[in-house]
């Protein structure tokens, strides 16, 4: 458990950082003035407020910035000056947030976001590159004898094309789709020597399910290559497919293919990080960049209080030529924290129960 512990504040703490310093980078960048740059939430165990005092004391060169660690391991910030409605007399006019041109301030906050999309394409190309890069085509190596794909036609060696209906272009589209289908029959578009064949198939179900220990009855490609091109092309097109399953994920929660119930939080998390630590390092290097590109395109979506929230107020501005009032701003984006903050408690306590 404490091993799992680590390895959870240690996964988190890097998908926060690398989203943060690309706020942090860009912001000084433009030469925006930065108050405190911190990792984690609550109560701060560490800052380098001591060391500044000791430099201003002896008139050396300081940071602007504060650097901290908190307690609690989920989340973090970059504190921008001219953000909100407080102003700070210390800080000149042309160093605040809202005193730089809209493409600016947009880099600053895409590329938190921006970010964690690099580490998701490098951390896969990592991957490759040591264990192997998956084929992520969606060629069938094996149907099961007897199974229901079998029973319907299905061969070993074909390519699913679509289910019910959904292009699969990566085999985690093929995961998902399959997934999202549960135990109702599903439409498969299956391609076999250049011609296209359409099955309807019937997965197991229940006890005869876990006997048998399949629902459709197909195995996916396991197969790994290796090379540096490989792994270059490997990176790109798994993140692509990750994002993609985000992607289709929201799109299914919104139209109500996907219940707010089956959401996760941070213990759910901790529970996929504590189920992939015992499969070793080839997994753990897969859930941090799932998590990460997952963190990316959350802070993307034009809600209140997330980056994409943030950005959809810098459009606005730039279609009516002037800013929305930034007491209209902040009112929306503190809103929108609350009713994150509710959203957090309440899929946290769903993931509580799912533990029992």
């Amino acid at each position: 458990m404490i091993i799992s512990i680590i390895y959870f504040i240690l996964i988190l703490g890097l998908i926060v950082l690398v989203h943060e310093f690309g706020h942090f980078i860009f912001a000084k960048m433009f030469k925006i003035h930065v108050y405190e740059f911190s990792i984690g939430m609550g109560p701060v165990i560490w800052n380098n407020e001591k060391w500044r005092k000791k430099r201003i004391k002896e008139k050396k060169k300081v940071s602007e910035t504060i650097y901290c660690i908190r307690a609690i391991p989920v989340g973090g910030f970059v504190q921008l000056a001219g953000e909100g409605l407080e102003e700070d007399e210390k800080v000149k006019k042309e160093n605040l947030m809202q005193s730089k041109p809209v493409w600016q301030r947009f880099l600053v906050m895409f590329f938190g976001a921006g970010n964690n999309f690099i580490l998701a394409i490098l951390i896969l190309m990592l991957s490759g590159f040591i264990f192997g890069s998956p084929d992520l085509s969606t060629n069938i190596p094996n149907v099961i004898e007897g199974s229901p794909m079998a029973l319907a036609g299905v061969e070993s060696g074909d390519k699913i094309v679509s289910i019910n209906g959904k292009k699969t272009k990566t085999i985690d589209d093929v995961q998902l789709y399959v997934t999202l289908a549960g135990d109702s029959k599903t439409k498969f578009e299956i391609e076999r020597d250049g011609k296209i064949f359409e099955y309807e198939v019937e997965p197991l179900t229940g006890k005869e399910k876990e006997e048998k220990k399949y629902g459709f009855g197909f195995q996916y490609n396991n197969t790994l290559e290796r090379g540096f091109i490989r792994s270059i092309k490997y990176g790109f097109t798994k993140s692509y497919a990750i994002a993609r399953q985000v992607f289709v994920t929201l799109k299914e929660l919104f139209i109500g293919g996907v219940s707010v119930s089956q959401l996760s939080g941070p213990v759910g998390i901790y529970t996929a990080v504590d189920q992939t630590r015992s499969a070793g390092w080839y997994s753990v290097i897969n859930l941090i960049a799932l998590l990460s590109v997952n963190v990316g395109i959350m802070n993307l979506i034009p809600f209140p209080a997330f980056d994409g929230g943030r950005i959809l107020f810098l459009i606005i501005e730039k279609i009516k030529g002037s800013p929305v009032k930034a007491e209209t701003e902040n009112l929306i984006h503190n809103i929108g924290f609350f009713l994150l903050i509710a959203l957090l408690i309440y899929v946290t306590f769903n993931d509580i129960l799912r533990l029992f």
